[in-house]
């Protein structure tokens, strides 16, 4: 028995749950496994709302070295420092730049929706593992 089709905004529903739901960010491939058999979508489908959920300031994304994308609600205001090498990832405990607002005049016609940072840099092991094959 398939799963009833769902609406655009009851799938972004569903997708937005999940990921509040969530405890840490989900790639787009582990959200479409997590989903129940009520909700099941296709890969594409959950990517292009991820995608509309994006775009409508709802859900962040955080694009890994790898290549990776990963998403979280924007409540969930954490930012990243990440290894350049290998992709090991370490949340900030707090945002650095929280309070910070851009002046009106730089907005121009924009609404701004949230904020990411990022910061990149070497882990210890990567640092440790380019300096003994010098």
């Amino acid at each position: 028995m398939t799963a009833p089709s769902l609406s655009p905004n009851a799938r972004q529903q569903v997708l937005l749950q999940a990921l509040q739901a969530s405890h840490d960010e989900m790639s787009g491939q582990q959200l479409h496994r997590s989903l129940s058999e009520d909700h099941t979508m296709g890969l594409a489908t959950v990517y292009r709302n991820l995608r509309q959920l994006h775009q409508r300031g709802l859900v962040r994304c955080r694009h890994l070295p790898t290549g990776e994308a990963l998403y979280a609600p924007v409540e969930r205001d954490r930012h990243h420092l990440t290894c350049v090498d290998c992709g090991v990832t370490k949340a900030l405990d707090h945002c650095p730049i929280h309070g910070i607002e851009v002046p009106k005049d730089s907005q121009g016609d924009f609404d701004l929706l949230f904020h990411t940072l990022e910061f990149f840099g070497l882990c210890s092991a990567c640092r440790t593992r380019q300096h003994s094959s010098q």
